[in-house]
């Protein structure tokens, strides 16, 4: 709406000019020198306006383009400390640290259901969800821990079984990073092996990682974050600690940094465009047809009328698009 206005009063303006101009070529017929004479005054300036505006698209391409190419460094970086947590992750599914029984309980028994369903079983959109809300658990409500970790697998929010072989991707489908960011997955380590630790050590025993998987966790660890993870050892407090980094720190960063790779063209470029394409085509190409193949005087007219309403436009719409853009 702030550029509605201004777009109206701008074409009023060209199409009053076009009015006066060729009202005043034919009751004075000396005009059309006039006219004719400044034709390469207003190519000048018109050209001049554009050669601005050109040079400012360009050094903003080039800035987005320098600025796009950090960001894939970034998030290249981050993907792969991605890769190495859902790496850790599979190695804790795949341990002995679950009571028995419980794999088979997810796995089979409630194979088509997933975390992020049980966190909306409010919408009523799973009935299984639901059902597995109000069964009798006999596993110390390491259940939802267990979901919860096997979503971290999952690439797609509608998945269900956890394939065999663990997809790694380029990038991750910006769907699961948005589920796995609204239901903070990764913190239910820091709640079951940081503030609950003393309520849940009977049902997570940790010290049944085989050895090997446990060098390979912290080596893992250590290639995520070596500053954060270098003098931890293998134990609640550690599993607790990656848990907070990764909900708070790693996916969040993975959103943003996937959001911004994705961020189009800013409008104020395609805006700027805009005026920089008229000001070519009615300010320098119409006037150089009309002194080359000697074209009527109407189209003159028209290409003056409408450069004088395209610099209005941009005087009265130009410090508003700017300051919504800054603010956006």
């Amino acid at each position: 709406m702030y550029a509605l206005i201004p777009l109206v009063f701008s074409g009023l303006l060209c199409v009053s000019l076009i009015f006066l101009l060729w009202q005043k070529t034919n009751t004075n017929p000396d005009f059309v020198g006039t006219l004719t004479s400044i034709t390469s005054i207003f190519i000048s300036i018109s050209g001049f306006l554009a050669a601005i505006i050109m040079v400012y698209l360009a050094s903003s391409a080039l800035g987005l383009k320098n600025n796009r190419i950090t960001v894939i460094d970034s998030l290249s970086k981050i993907t792969q400390k991605m890769h190495n947590f859902r790496e850790i992750i599979n190695l804790l599914l795949q341990s002995k640290m679950w009571l028995p029984g419980l794999k088979e309980y997810i796995d089979e028994e409630f194979s088509g259901l997933n975390f992020f369903e049980v966190k909306e079983f409010y919408k009523g959109k799973s009935k299984l969800a639901i059902e597995f809300l109000q069964e009798s658990h006999h596993y110390g409500d390491t259940e939802n821990l267990y979901l919860e970790l096997k979503s971290l697998l999952m690439t797609k929010p509608k998945e269900r079984k956890i394939p065999k072989n663990i997809n790694y991707p380029n990038i991750y489908d910006k769907e699961i990073i948005e589920k796995w960011l609204e239901h903070k997955c990764g913190s239910g380590l820091l709640y079951y092996f940081g503030y609950k630790y003393g309520v849940y050590k009977e049902t997570l025993d940790i010290e049944s990682v085989y050895e090997r998987h446990q060098d390979k966790i912290m080596a893992l660890a250590n290639s995520i974050d070596p500053e954060t993870f270098e003098d931890s050892s293998f134990n609640e407090v550690f599993l607790s600690k990656l848990g907070d980094y990764m909900a708070n720190d790693i996916i969040p960063k993975l959103y943003q940094l996937q959001d911004n790779a994705d961020t189009r063209m800013p409008r104020i470029l395609l805006y700027l465009y805009s005026i920089f394409l008229f000001l070519v085509v009615s300010g320098v190409l119409l006037p150089l047809c009309f002194l080359l193949f000697n074209l009527p005087i109407l189209l003159l007219i028209i290409s003056y009328a409408t450069v004088v309403s395209i610099i209005f436009f941009l005087a009265t719409t130009f410090y508003q698009f700017l300051t919504k853009e800054i603010n956006s």
